[in-house]
């Protein structure tokens, strides 16, 4: 079936149907439309697989979509024009040009923490670029990715836009076949099978991974304001988020004045705990659930720390005298659970940091100009002084990993660039033929002296 799928699917690229600008238009209004009207069941769907609001699914998925899709509706033909590029004296008189063009036939392959939205973002790009899309979206959430399945095929024919589902079986035979790129959210480690897999194609790849994001607290922040936008940031889907900050750097001095804040913003944000709030995602199913758990034991809990395996609930925790060698500090956490380390001088945590793999965020909290002296010595996917998680919102910078939490990025015009192959075009006049390019080069030094002045 994959196969055929693949065949169809290059077969209808062929046709050049998807290059046309209003097509793409078209079917950019047709998953408008059809998300509005199946708004509904997918937040129904969400809270199903992951105890998810109604308001946080709005906010940090669908509503998310719909915005991509506003931008490339406004912008994908100033996107899609062809650019006039200068041409040096040596090329004279010849004129130059970019045209983007569609790369083909894509694979999108989303994860289960954000389905939604990290589906249906990247396929707003593929849309606008002209391309055909296979869409993969996860096991671990069955609600909604069978949700996604009904409204993706009411709304697109098969040869144009897909969804194939499946597990690990179905990914090795997704994975093995040829595509013109493939855009994968997910682990690294996963993302390293994707990118073998790829390799004997030599297909180009976005990979959206993820990473153990620092989130540090100098001595000059704003305690209750830092208290608050890191529980937040923590709290959101349940700390399940690739970019949630990971680990907590804390200042000696103000290590227990900010212990106190998180413990009073976190009783204001669930006023009722979290267990029975309906604001408080549950971890996605039981081996996640025994993976964060057992992380209690890397530390002493100084916050939280219960937890309730029949609904999967784990109460947001803070760990205390965590070794940079625990369990907890190795792999990304995925949860609501946050170990506590200290610092000094902000160099520790700069030598820390740049020991370990490259996260795909990097929190500070503090003085803005120590924010950016840190940032220069540090490096990561993205980034936000005195904030967390926000940097995703804004469609005007892009967003994506470096290193170990990926590579490439997406968001409005990056999202038609990822899908789209930047062509170089040299159009040269016939009526002159200048000689000073042919054997046996009699001009040589002017073109030397040309080509040195720039």
């Amino acid at each position: 079936m994959i196969p055929t799928l693949t065949a169809e699917q290059r077969a209808f690229f062929a046709t050049g149907a998807t290059r046309d600008i209003s097509f793409r238009k078209q079917q950019l209004r047709a998953l408008r439309g059809a998300l509005q009207k199946w708004e509904k069941p997918l937040c129904d769907a969400l809270w199903t697989d992951l105890h998810k609001s109604y308001e946080e699914a709005f906010m940090t998925e669908i509503g998310l979509v719909f915005g991509e899709i506003s931008d490339a509706l406004k912008h994908v033909d100033k996107w899609a024009r062809r650019r006039k590029r200068p041409t040096p004296l040596t090329g004279m008189p010849s004129s130059s040009y970019i045209i983007r063009e569609p790369l083909g036939c894509t694979l999108i392959v989303s994860p289960w923490n954000y389905p939604v939205q990290l589906l249906l973002s990247p396929l707003v790009g593929a849309i606008a670029a002209g391309c055909t899309a296979i869409l993969k979206p996860s096991p671990y959430v069955p609600n909604v990715s069978a949700t996604l399945q009904k409204m993706i095929e009411e709304t697109f024919e098969p040869w144009y836009i897909a969804v194939v589902q499946g597990n690990r079986e179905v990914n090795s035979v997704l994975f093995a076949q040829r595509y013109d790129l493939v855009f994968f959210t997910g682990s690294p480690a996963l993302g390293k099978v994707v990118m073998e897999a790829q390799s004997k194609y030599l297909t180009p790849l976005v990979l959206e991974l993820g990473g153990k994001s620092p989130c540090i607290v100098d001595k000059d922040a704003d305690i209750p304001l830092a208290a608050r936008r890191i529980a937040w940031g923590k709290c959101l889907n349940s700390g399940q988020t690739c970019i949630a900050p990971d680990y907590l750097f804390l200042h000696e001095d103000i290590k227990d004045a900010f212990v106190e804040g998180f413990k009073k913003e976190l009783s204001g944000l669930y006023p009722e705990g979290t267990q029975n709030s309906r604001h408080f995602v549950h971890i996605v199913h039981d081996r996640a659930f025994a993976r964060l758990t057992s992380y209690l034991k890397d530390g002493t809990v100084i916050a939280g720390g219960r937890s309730d395996p029949a609904t999967r609930w784990i109460e947001p925790t803070l760990l205390d005298g965590v070794s940079p060698d625990a369990p907890v500090m190795q792999e990304e956490i995925f949860g609501p659970i946050f170990p506590i380390m200290t610092f000094r001088e902000r160099s520790e945590v700069e030598k820390f940091v740049c020991s370990r793999e490259k996260p795909l965020a990097f929190y500070y909290f503090g003085k803005k100009a120590d924010g950016w002296s840190i940032l220069a010595h540090t490096t990561s996917g993205g980034a936000c002084i005195n904030d967390v998680i926000m940097h995703i919102a804004n469609s005007k910078i892009p967003f994506g990993g470096v290193g170990n939490s990926g590579m490439g990025s997406y968001h409005s015009e990056r999202s038609f660039l990822a899908f789209s192959h930047e062509r170089s075009v040299l159009v040269t006049p016939t009526a002159i033929d200048l000689k000073f390019r042919y054997m046996p080069y009699g001009m040589f030094k002017l073109v030397k002296k040309m080509l040195l002045l720039g």
